[in-house]
């Protein structure tokens, strides 16, 4: 049995969106892996932006290694993929239907070269019988970050089931989608000047956790001006609108851009299957060996911590996570469903508003966490 990984970690240096600790994940969980699970060092590939020297974490590389992580499993191998960094999600684009969640959710490389939920879930497909692969993504929206796993611990799908089902709820549900477009581009009312994201704010706030410890948080949530900011920063191009990001994608980056934003396998499918679920061409895979271990919601933003006395700094449900298993005997192995609901106990506890989810088929749900 193999056990690889493929670990992300990207702070954005320089940057207005820049983060302090999505490089220290990395590095904990690589330790973690190694003295925990048993993992090699050659066998644990690390992208960090921190480093020039080594490989950078753009859109292309993290494909191109994900890809090679999950084309090297087989039957009874152990792979873990493990994200850090910024996420954002898209509207769905005009004569497209959206996903269950109602939006395209990205993890954002260093070279703004998002990677979407759909191109996720064609790669996940790809994991092989027999073979599991756990993805730990602590970044914003990231319980929809895998279109089409079960969602068996959180409400970003239930809720936009939910709201979609109730007879007298039509007004409502189209009330929301409006809301979440708008929260989607920063600009919703109940929130501060500072939450558009459209400068070089740091959206940075203090709080004291509950061992007296004073942190500043800063989201791990990069709204669509901000990212279109960084966007035309990176490639040159200017005036990029919010429904063009797409193109602007196909016309910067090319095949190295997500197929998704290119009219992905699976959209076409899904713009070929009718009401009752039936559809005129073969059925894609579905990305039942992949499970999914979300920071938040996908309505949600995961939040990045400094801890203003020791200078430490990492992911809440990174350290969460961490927490967790140093708490837990080596010996004593601890399920997906017993993670995800201690993590959430742990960031209610210290007054965070994140609830991290859970993303598999059944049968994962109470396997070991990784192995």
């Amino acid at each position: 049995m193999a056990k690889k990984a493929l670990l992300i970690g990207i702070n954005y240096p320089g940057t207005a969106v820049e983060l302090r600790g999505c490089v220290n994940d990395v590095r904990r969980m690589r330790k973690c892996l190694i003295d925990r699970y048993g993992f090699t060092e050659e066998d644990i590939t690390v992208l960090i932006d921190t480093d020039n020297s080594g490989t950078q974490p753009t859109g292309k590389n993290i494909r191109d290694a994900l890809t090679k992580l999950i084309g090297s499993g087989k039957s009874g191998d152990i792979l873990v993929f493990h994200y850090s960094g910024h996420g954002t999600r898209l509207p769905p684009e005009k004569g497209i239907l959206g996903d269950a969640t109602g939006f395209d959710e990205c993890i954002t490389p260093s070279d703004m070269n998002l990677i979407m939920d759909h191109e996720f879930r064609d790669m996940v497909a790809e994991v092989k019988e027999g073979c599991r692969l756990t993805i730990i993504s602590d970044s914003c929206h990231s319980g929809g970050l895998i279109e089409e796993l079960d969602e068996q611990i959180g409400d970003s799908v239930s809720q936009q089931k939910t709201q979609k089902t109730q007879k007298t709820g039509i007004a409502n549900f189209l009330v929301s989608i409006v809301k979440n477009l708008l929260a989607t581009c920063g600009m919703s009312s109940s929130q501060s000047q500072i939450d558009r994201g459209n400068g070089r704010e740091s959206f940075t706030r203090e709080i004291e956790l509950e061992d007296g410890e004073t942190v500043d948080m800063k989201t791990r949530y990069l709204p669509l001006d901000s990212y279109i900011s960084l966007l035309e920063e990176q490639t040159g191009q200017t005036d990029i609108k919010h429904g063009k990001i797409r193109h602007t994608l196909v016309k910067v980056f090319g095949q190295d851009s997500s197929p998704n934003v290119m009219l992905s396998n699976s959209m076409k499918k899904n713009r070929e299957v009718n009401t009752n679920g039936a559809g005129s061409g073969s059925q894609s895979k579905l990305p039942k060996n992949g499970i999914l271990l979300s920071g938040c919601q996908t309505h949600q933003r995961s939040e990045d911590v400094y801890v203003t006395r020791t200078g430490k700094a990492y992911g809440a449900f990174s350290d969460a996570i961490q927490t967790i298993l140093s708490e837990t005997r080596h010996d004593k192995k601890i399920t997906n469903r017993e993670m995800v609901l201690k993590a959430r106990e742990i960031l209610k506890r210290q007054s965070y508003s994140q609830r991290p989810g859970l993303y598999c088929e059944e049968c994962y749900v109470n396997k070991p966490f990784i192995c």
